[in-house]
């Protein structure tokens, strides 16, 4: 018999998945239903929190708490009254935070020793969130993570600036409010509509494979995480606000775009508060030229690039662009098609030299009549045999703006007019419509082509959304192109089908004009002969076969003709490309990569525009930008590459925007600042908000300082440390003041933020920090999550598996909902938030408060005198590991980790406790350190609930803000060999008894007679247990702690490389010890090498002491002076414990097999009766 395979036991891996809340699940669903049932109470008007039918004011009484936490639960929907204890608890601590400033913290006083460091102070922040809705689950899951960070910071001591603010400026608002007015106008107000509008569910076609539309081997396409559409299924403006709670009779001031700006930033203040978030709402403030006071602060942003030269410039260049809008669509500006840009082809140009049937009216009409194909790949157009084009395809002949017609699909020739193709911008001028039949056949001269005549051919895997319709075919480099050519030149009746003539086909062979070395000249013929691919319909294997010769083509292709024959085709393509462009041959075209619709509800082009550009990807601000990021903490390496490859294809950005809300750009006011640009820095402008705005976040109100008064030079003089204007209106007091607000909180300490923003916002913010401030102001940290399922399913509207912000807080009370956040998860993976989990909080948490007012009752259960039992030093240790080990995971960030031990292993820890005391009882000073401790630990977690326990129950707050829970400090503990040693004999003897229990029951089973007989024995029961300890490693086992000690670099818990290897050469060279084990060296290597991966593991979790030849406790001691408590535990008459070294151990019978005992894993002698 083994306890356990090998040693003690003391490093058990556990994984997320609690017991405890498979337990409790049911109970927990049918009191506290996640969306069903009725909730009590509605938001209170004041916004500080939720309303109830408890009283409000002062805390419930321990008594009255104690009424509602003893009360026998009943389940049935309607049961919310532990729910409704929480709401009453965080309300009356929210209360209490409000009133005693418990959040404010300024910058320290002149003589102060605080000079801002990172161990004195954290500033930390969010971006803060678009304010056209509401607050959902998702902005909370980001936000916790920063209030979980800053939580614990503010309980080590520190002062903690933890601001937020609303953001406004863009389009989505003005284009939401434009909408409602159009509704009302055409639909009365209210407004009455005909029939309910469908979500244009447009089907998304597969990727076309095609060479044309290949992306480029040497263009970075970024993963796009957050591809959903923003827009919900009610297409209806009106529809959209109703269903978000917007009372109806106010809905028609909504056409006004100031109105969202005065009515959702309030809302979401409410939401946060509720939350229980420790912001400064002194600095909080709305973006836009609303606020005069943030409208000068961007001013002053966008002055300060301007004036350095270089970084924004005015310019044309292609962006994706809004027609309805008039304007360039940034990402914030999308309902749909995030993180999609622009894509560049080269259009070529064939000229038509006939133009029969239909075609025949466009003779005389213009210079020249040409089918313009989109193409990725221009080097390989001397190997054109044919074009394709899709019969059933609608196209158009188009009149440019230099006289030439070009035939092509209506959407690309709608891109083309944005791109200054066309005489008006903006507008298509189409002479023809035609099918892709009308096309077949028609002979064309193909620039570059080394034919002088290639023919229209038909091909139905052509994409009308991509590209023009045309599409180019190069057999000797193109699998596809290659097999639909053969494919015709094969089946006489594909041709007769669409009535193609065998001369615009069969003399047409594969052009070779690239010599890749793996394949030689005509790479797509080698791969699909290799393949073994059929037909034009196969595929899987012309998938594989384009990416295998695309890939290698481009990095290992050599040109065999043409001008730059010998030249790589790297070196060529680009070279080619500008030539053909030089001499007419073609020209330069753009369109989306994928479609994209804009929050006015239209689907956006790519536009050729005249505006200001940030001039991102600049050499020297690029070197400036890595340098910042080279210094920052970025929590994780994924974090890292994904910086690393947004500045690596991050160019030029459109900075202005001649539609929306925002501030004008201060040199060019026609245009705004878009809503992306005027977010990078604005984490300065809290620390001098509170000095400015006072506490009014539109900065409308009449305030000392005036907004005019605030000008760049003042700007300069707080942020840049440039000399104090002359004049000025504002007091060299203020100004000092704000300088000293600036300085001590910068930089800041931590940005947190969703994965998605690293492609934009968040490279944004190193490329300014860099560009204006000096490099002590650059920030410190960035740490980014991914999203957040909801029941592992998506969050939508649209399916109803959606929550805001309040709805949770409602539906679970602040501190369960807190709760499942902290156990969704972290890092770059998406997180999932489980109804079940905040349910279940419910209880625990409820049933948690029960049970310490149980203890502080003075009438408890409780020991007094001195805490020397074995359970008692356990117990102890279990809670100083607890706290060493929860506070490291809150300083990494680590918040799932730290809910797990400063929660759930912390309550395991203390009911084995209570377990292994018995009718002893467990020692009162322990239990109150336990409920100190634990309140402390979860304080950042639960703060309401912990305020409670620790001013109401522990009588800790005084009612100054440096007694309330969540300024104090953080229990302190050092963590000792000692107490590692313990709670590994302390989680052993547990285990011990857990192991004998399961050998104890299948001793005691009955076994059946055979053939269905009555059992030849009847019922026994074991009686007594004999132990036999071996208290040291010897032999093979000796030798592999030696080597893994040799091997093991005890600062950084890590072994080399080559521990196994030494290991094994070890017992090698030992005969001794392959003689010792029955079966030679083979068998020795099997039972070594997983003795030596748990020893491994072990000494990287506790330390280099579990290496040592004995254990780090008495393993005899420990059973000995716990004998009672396994004896009473598995219901023996008898408990024995003997050193395998002892006369009775060496006495012991053969059936004891005490040659099995190991270190932590004793043999076993059990006597039976018959019962």
């Amino acid at each position: 018999f083994f306890f356990q395979l090998f040693g003690c036991g003391a490093s058990r891996v556990t994984g997320h998945q609690f017991e405890y809340k498979q337990k409790q699940v049911d109970m927990a669903t049918a009191q506290f239903p996640s969306q069903t049932g009725s909730c009590v109470g509605q938001w209170c008007p004041s916004g500080t929190g939720l309303g109830h039918h408890l009283p409000p004011g002062a805390p419930p009484s321990p008594a009255a708490a104690k009424g509602v936490l003893s009360s026998k639960d009943e389940a049935g929907p309607k049961n919310t009254a532990r729910r409704d204890l929480l709401i009453q608890l965080q309300e009356e601590a929210q209360r209490k935070w409000a009133e005693l400033g418990a959040f404010e913290y300024n910058a320290p006083e002149d003589g102060e020793s605080d000079a801002g460091t990172p161990e004195t102070k954290f500033f930390g922040n969010f971006p803060y969130p678009y304010m056209n809705g509401m607050l959902h689950l998702g902005h909370a899951f980001s936000l916790s993570k920063l209030e979980f960070a800053a939580g614990y910071h503010r309980m080590t001591g520190k002062r903690v600036l933890f601001p937020f603010g609303f953001h406004c400026t863009g389009m989505p608002i003005k284009a939401a409010a434009d909408r409602l007015d159009r509704e009302c106008l055409q639909y009365g107000c209210p407004p009455v509509f005909p029939v309910p509008m469908e979500v244009d569910q447009e089907e998304q076609p597969k990727e076309e494979a095609k060479p044309d539309v290949k992306e480029q081997p040497d263009k970075f396409k970024g993963k796009k995480t957050k591809a959903a559409s923003k827009a919900g299924t009610e297409m209806y403006q009106w529809n959209i606000l109703a269903s978000s709670g917007v009372p109806e009779h106010t809905l028609p001031e909504f056409r006004h775009a100031q109105h969202w700006l005065k009515y959702f930033p309030p809302l979401g203040k409410r939401d946060v508060a509720a939350m229980g978030c420790g912001v400064d709402w002194r600095r909080s403030f709305i973006t836009t030229d609303y606020n005069p006071y943030y409208d000068a602060f961007t001013r002053w942003h966008m002055n300060t690039l301007y004036k350095q030269g270089g970084r924004i410039l005015k310019d044309k260049r292609f962006c994706v662009y809004s027609p309805l809008d008039g304007q360039p669509c940034a990402d914030h500006d999308r309902a749909s098609g995030e993180g999609v840009g622009a894509q560049d082809y080269t259009l070529i140009k064939m000229k038509a030299l006939a133009l029969p049937g239909k075609l025949s009216v466009l003779e005389g009409k213009s210079s020249g009549v040409f089918l313009c194909a989109a193409t990725l790949r221009p080097e390989t157009m001397y190997g054109q045999t044919n074009y394709w084009v899709l019969p059933e395809g609608d196209y158009g002949a188009f009149m440019m703006g230099n006289g030439e017609v070009f035939i092509m699909a209506p959407r690309a020739a709608r891109n083309m007019a944005f791109q200054d193709q066309t005489a008006v911008f903006g507008k298509v001028d189409c002479l023809l419509e035609m099918k892709g039949w009308d096309l077949l056949g028609l002979p064309v001269c193909a620039p570059n082509a080394m034919l002088p005549v290639i023919y229209g051919l038909p091909m139905l895997t052509i994409l009308m959304t991509k590209g023009t319709g045309v599409v180019t075919s190069v057999p000797s480099d193109a699998p596809d192109d290659y097999m639909a050519l053969q494919d015709l030149k094969k089946k006489a009746a594909l041709r007769q089908k669409f009535n193609i003539k065998d001369e615009w086909v069969m003399p047409f062979e594969v052009i070779p004009i690239i010599h890749v070395p793996e394949f030689g000249d005509t790479c797509a013929v080698a791969v699909c002969e290799e393949l073994k691919i059929q037909s034009q319909n196969d595929r899987v294997k012309l998938d594989e076969a384009k990416n295998r010769t695309y890939m290698k083509g481009f990095y290992e292709g050599v040109m065999i003709v043409g001008g730059h024959k010998g030249e790589t085709v790297q070196v060529a393509k680009p070279l080619i490309r500008e030539e053909m462009l030089g001499c007419g041959a073609a020209v330069g075209y753009s369109e989306p990569e994928k479609r994209v619709v804009s929050r006015s509800g239209e689907e956006c082009v790519v536009a050729l525009t005249d505006q200001w550009y940030l001039q991102y990807g600049e050499e020297e601000w690029l070197a400036k930008a890595r340098e910042c990021l080279s210094k920052m903490n970025l929590c994780s390496d994924d974090n890292l590459r994904q910086f690393e490859i947004t500045l690596g294809w991050l160019k030029q950005w459109a900075l202005s925007r001649s539609f929306g809300l925002g501030t004008r750009l201060p040199w060019d006011p026609e245009f705004l600042v878009e809503s992306l640009s005027d977010s990078t820095i604005y984490m300065a402008y809290y620390t001098i908000a509170h000095i400015l705005q006072e506490g009014d976040i539109f900065g409308k109100e009449k305030h000392t300082i005036k907004a005019e008064d605030v000008t760049d030079a003042v700007f300069d003089h707080v942020f840049l440390d440039k000399p104090a204007p002359v004049p000025c209106n504002i007091s060299a007091t203020t100004l000092q003041r704000m300088k000293k607000e600036f300085n001590y909180w910068y930089p800041f300490d931590l940005r947190v933020s969703g994965k998605d923003l690293i492609q934009n916002h968040l490279t944004f913010t190193v490329y300014n920090h860099a560009a204006i401030f000096k490099e002590e102001h650059w920030p410190r940290a960035f740490r980014c999550n991914g999203h957040l399922l909801l029941n592992n399913e998506k969050m939508s509207k649209s399916t109803g598996n959606f929550k805001t912000l309040a709805d949770a807080i409602q539906v679970y009370s602040s501190d369960a909902m807190r709760i499942a956040l902290a156990d969704a998860g972290d890092g770059l993976t998406d997180a999932n938030f489980v109804d079940d989990t905040a349910n279940a909080s419910i209880l625990r948490l409820t049933k948690e408060l029960g049970w310490i007012q149980e203890m502080l009752d003075p009438a408890a259960p409780l020991r007094s005198e001195e805490a020397g039992l074995f359970a008692d030093r356990v117990f102890e240790a279990e809670m100083v590991t607890a706290v060493h080990t929860t506070l490291g995971h809150y300083g990494a960030l680590n918040f799932r980790e730290a809910l797990k031990y400063g929660w759930y292993d912390l309550q395991t820890a203390r009911d084995t406790y209570r377990l292994t005391c018995g009718e002893s009882g467990m020692h009162r000073n322990l239990v109150l350190r336990f409920i100190e401790v634990q309140t402390l630990l979860m304080g950042p977690i639960t703060p309401h609930t912990c305020e409670y326990i620790w001013g109401t129950l522990l009588g800790r707050s005084d009612g100054t803000p440096e007694s309330l829970l969540v300024r104090a400090r953080m229990p302190q503990v050092i963590l000792t060999k000692e107490h590692m040693s313990l709670q590994m004999a302390g989680r052993y003897l547990q285990d011990s008894i857990s192991s004998v229990r399961k050998v104890v029951a299948k001793l005691e089973t009955v076994k059946k007679g055979k053939g269905g007989k009555a059992p030849t024995e009847g019922p026994k029961k074991v009686t007594a247990l004999t132990m036999y300890v071996k208290d040291r490693f010897t032999g093979w086992h000796n030798t592999c702690l030696k080597m893994l000690q040799a091997n093991f670099d005890t600062t950084n818990k890590v072994f080399s490389a080559e521990t196994d290897r030494a290991v094994l050469e070890a017992l090698s060279q030992d005969p001794e010890a392959a003689a010792s084990v029955q079966g030679g060296e083979k068998m020795l290597k099997k039972l070594a090498m997983p003795f030596v991966q748990f020893k491994k593991a072990e000494a990287i979790s506790v330390g280099a002491h579990v290496l040592q030849e004995k254990l780090p406790f008495d393993e005899k001691a420990i059973l000995f002076e716990n004998a009672e408590y396994i004896r009473q535990s598995l219901g023996l008459a008898s408990f024995n414990v003997y050193l395998t070294t002892e006369a009775a151990g060496v006495a012991a019978p053969i059936e004891a097999k005490v040659e099995t005992a190991l270190p932590g894993t004793p043999a076993a002698e059990y006597r039976m009766e018959a019962i």
